[in-house]
């Protein structure tokens, strides 16, 4: 095992993004919730109550949209163009909100890693907007990790026949998934922590 002085002490922040569209650029980020899953260090993975959170409704930024990729958040596009937040302006209040993450509550600095499931929509979004709209992210170029992959690891199951429905028993959070980005964050946040947990392959017989 590597020394302890040697490891890294990480914050996992559960990311969840609703858009309009298969790809930032020519869609637009719609909403956005993010709260603490997480802090793993020498001492051992410490789930989060997922009380700190942050969310935004964000401003479209091109005029091409997909209907029915939007109807999945529920949100109105004529209410987003008039009340959504600057992305720029979300996109710092964002980074600041992670940033304050880096101090973790025993007081020690941690390094923010963006949790997912899956992680490569969300971070694709997120990323791209975090460069975009403020020079850089605080996750950094590879600060992500995907629940799907943990899973299959700790499964031994191939990555492509997993899914929520085939996860084993009492994995699942007892939350809705209701695609308001904060909840999911939270609901994202609890899986990723029961799946951290895990026994996995040992458990799964």
């Amino acid at each position: 095992m590597p020394e302890k002085q040697r490891l890294t002490p990480t914050v996992y922040v559960s990311v969840d993004i609703e858009a309009d569209g298969p790809i930032p650029g020519p869609y637009s980020m719609v909403s956005l919730g993010a709260v603490t899953a997480g802090w793993h260090d020498a001492d051992g993975f410490r789930r989060s109550d997922g009380k700190q959170g942050f969310y935004r409704e964000l401003r479209p930024i091109s005029e091409q949209w997909d209907p029915q990729a939007l109807a999945v958040s529920g949100l109105d596009r004529a209410a987003l163009l008039r009340d959504g937040a600057d992305p720029a302006a979300a996109m710092r209040a964002f980074t600041d909100w992670v940033e304050r993450l880096r101090t973790g509550p025993d007081g020690r600095r941690y390094r923010p890693v963006m949790v997912g499931y899956p992680a490569p929509y969300d971070w694709l979004f997120l990323s791209w907007y975090l460069v975009r709209f403020t020079g850089g992210s605080p996750f950094g170029h590879s600060g992500c990790l995907d629940v799907k992959t943990l899973y299959a690891a700790r499964a031994g199951v191939p990555l492509a026949s997993v899914g929520k429905r085939s996860m084993a028993p009492g994995l699942l959070p007892d939350l809705p998934h209701t695609h308001h980005a904060l909840d999911d964050a939270r609901e994202q946040a609890v899986l990723f922590a029961n799946v951290w947990e895990w026994d996995g392959v040992s458990r799964s017989g």
